[in-house]
């Protein structure tokens, strides 16, 4: 395994960030956390969303995956079914990372995120790429299935790639801007 091919998974990831980023280019906070679509996403909400996935597959990556717990008596089917009186926090933390909540900021969006990419570069840069780990317990996840830390480097890729091109669009939807 090559330090080379850590340089260059970070290094497009790093890309893909940037990209993503340059679409709040001069937008103010309250732009920032419009939805000018008929999706409910915002430029700040998908910042915050590719902050929290990738600090998720960073822990993932140090050997703390995150669990999904479910409250007392309440399934997947419960979940799925819309049935239940009160979600899991993670849940509900997973619901808020698309909006820009009051009190925050587009700075402190971006400030976070680039803070979670450090963290992400310390992580890697002392992991084998090849080294792979049981995925959590979860209904996406498949029984038994592994992920290796390149493998989760080029998810991450992917995902931050196709957010900045929902970033575009939500962009020129707020004011004829695009990123290009």
């Amino acid at each position: 395994m090559s330090n080379d091919e850590k340089i260059e998974l970070l290094a497009q990831l790093a890309d893909a960030r940037a990209a993503l980023i340059k679409t709040t280019s001069g937008l103010s906070d309250e732009q920032a956390g419009e939805q000018p679509t008929a999706s409910a996403l915002c430029l700040g909400g998908l910042i915050k969303h590719v902050a929290s996935t990738e600090e998720g597959w960073s822990q993932f990556i140090a050997g703390n995956p995150h669990r999904y717990d479910l409250p007392n008596e309440v399934t997947w089917a419960d979940i799925a079914a819309g049935t239940v009186s009160e979600y899991p926090q993670w849940m509900v933390d997973y619901q808020n990372d698309f909006q820009m909540l009051p009190g925050e900021t587009l700075t402190s969006v971006i400030q976070r995120y680039e803070e979670v990419a450090a963290k992400t570069a310390e992580i890697v840069g002392a992991t084998d790429l090849s080294k792979a780990q049981l995925l959590p317990e979860a209904p996406w996840n498949e029984p038994g299935g592994t992920r290796s830390v390149r493998r989760v480097l080029m998810q991450l890729i992917a995902e931050t790639s196709q957010h900045a091109g929902h970033a575009d669009i939500l962009r020129e939807s707020i004011d004829g801007q695009t990123s290009t």
